[in-house]
């Protein structure tokens, strides 16, 4: 969220869904952008100093989703009409929303706000005791149990996988040997926190999309449907992503639509 500006993606959101049937789940994280001392002078030249990076940035986009205020002023100037509230209004979008969480506090944090969690392949080796030191699988089992605790709807509590796959249906022997090689070039790298802020990466999966299915359901922090009702976004076949069967289409809503006017017209 940190190249964006609230109100307008609160605004971009809600257009998409509602012109796509009700079919948007978008994805944000908080945080100042990446190479923020060298891009700030182009994206906020007079007020970077006073830009708010926190989990705040992120309440302002859910306060909007949720149809709060925006307005001091709604009625009609010339011929523009206007609206005390961001529009259009999509009052299921705020369901589908998602978090993008790498720590024990993001993780709390977005349960608190009733969001869907996007775990990541990159993780914080923050609190050894409760995650347990260098164990990417338990690491992100200890975020996702996090997540549900302080979720309000802990039982319906929406988590995704975050994992690197690659999978070798359709590679030939030499694109799988360079696919393995490549893997085990990267796991000493897995296996222990990198930099200041104790980065720890998920281990590649290479494979058949069979194989790695379930090595992804058999793990710690990914316990597939059987332990923790996690479902992959995204089944893999023969080398190709496709929608998951099991996500129901959304279909268009009575009464949703474009509602005349809004904070501004452009």
């Amino acid at each position: 969220m940190g190249w964006e500006n609230p109100l307008r993606v609160a605004e971009d959101w809600a257009t998409v869904d509602v012109l796509s049937g009700g079919r948007l789940n978008p994805g944000f994280s908080v945080g100042p952008p990446m190479q923020w001392e060298h891009v700030h002078g182009a994206l906020y030249p007079d007020t970077a100093e006073a830009e708010d990076f926190t989990y705040t940035r992120v309440e302002r986009l859910l306060a909007l989703l949720r149809g709060e205020r925006a307005s001091s002023f709604a009625g009609t100037q010339g011929i523009e009409t206007f609206s005390e509230r961001v529009q259009p209004h999509s009052p299921g979008l705020l369901s589908r929303c998602w978090y993008g969480g790498a720590s024990l506090a993001s993780a709390r944090w977005a349960g608190g706000q009733g969001l869907n969690l996007l775990t990541s392949s990159v993780v914080k080796a923050e609190d050894h005791e409760l995650t347990g030191e260098g164990d990417f699988g338990r690491i992100q089992r200890a975020h996702i149990d996090t997540f549900r605790a302080a979720h309000p709807e802990a039982g319906q509590a929406r988590v995704s996988q975050g994992l690197v796959v690659i999978p070798t249906d359709s590679a030939t022997p030499d694109q799988r040997d360079r696919y393995a090689a490549y893997a085990a070039s990267r796991l000493e790298r897995t296996r222990t926190p990198q930099g200041p802020g104790r980065l720890l990466f998920a281990p590649d999966l290479v494979g058949p999309s069979d194989e790695s299915r379930r090595a992804a359901a058999g793990s710690p922090g990914l316990p597939g449907r059987r332990r923790g009702g996690l479902r992959p976004a995204l089944h893999l076949r023969r080398g190709r992503l496709r929608p998951d069967p099991h996500r129901p289409r959304h279909p268009a809503r009575p009464g949703a639509g474009l509602e005349p006017g809004g904070l501004s017209r452009r």
